[in-house]
């Protein structure tokens, strides 16, 4: 019993600036397109690789290190990076060609989905750093406009999208800036770059070095 516990006990690297490197890249991508730079199919091996599948793969790994907040974001997200490019493969292989209204509505709800899951995500992060709350909270804005604008799929529509680019880029330089936080203080023995104190709840040491750290208080 004692070997087992010991086992389950052993260090495990945090997995947080893999999900959110991931996380940002797929968002990077996706964003400048939706800001009209860039074209429209580069994103989606992102989607399935990275944003999805090794975001989802941080998820697992944080619930190993007991980490319900980072465990619930990553796997959330990489799920959501699975299910879009999903969606946009299948729509293309099975020529089911749906109007451009109804690919526009569809999208709008299953942002409006998201939205919903990150806005009370966005309230717990207060209680992780600074730098992973101002991912969330550049993530719910780029979410709202993009579902108001798919669902009014007019010019005005159009425009929203567009903006929801704009915000999607400053949210992927945001999880960048943590994801590259993570690193770097990991292999520090004091932090490099700053994430900065939770808004409320009581701060832990281990709470400077990683972005989204274990919760170790009672």
């Amino acid at each position: 019993m004692a070997a087992v516990e010991e086992r389950s006990l052993s260090p495990v690297a945090d997995p947080a600036p893999l999900g959110l490197g991931g996380f940002a890249l797929t968002t990077f991508v996706l964003s400048v397109h939706n800001a009209g730079w860039a074209p429209s199919i580069i994103w989606i091996g992102l989607a399935i690789f990275y944003g999805g599948l090794a975001q989802f793969l941080a998820g697992m790994w944080e619930f190993r290190r007991n980490n319900t907040f980072a465990a619930t974001a990553f796997s959330t997200y990489g799920a959501f990076w699975l299910a879009l490019g999903t969606f946009v493969l299948l729509n293309d292989l099975t020529k089911l060609e749906l109007a451009e209204t109804e690919t526009s509505e569809a999208l709008g709800w299953y942002l409006f989905a998201f939205a919903v899951f990150n806005t009370y995500m966005l309230f717990w992060s207060t209680r992780v750093n600074r730098a992973v709350l101002l991912v969330f909270l550049t993530l719910e804005i780029t979410e709202i406009l993009l579902f108001i604008g798919f669902w009014a799929g007019d010019a005005a529509g159009e425009g929203l999208v567009q903006a929801g680019g704009y915000v999607g880029v400053a949210t992927a330089a945001a999880a960048w800036y943590a994801s590259a936080a993570g690193v770097v203080n990991s292999q520090a023995p004091t932090p490099v770059l700053p994430v900065g104190a939770p808004m409320w709840g009581v701060p832990a040491a281990s709470r400077a070095e990683s972005p989204m750290p274990r919760r170790t208080e009672a």
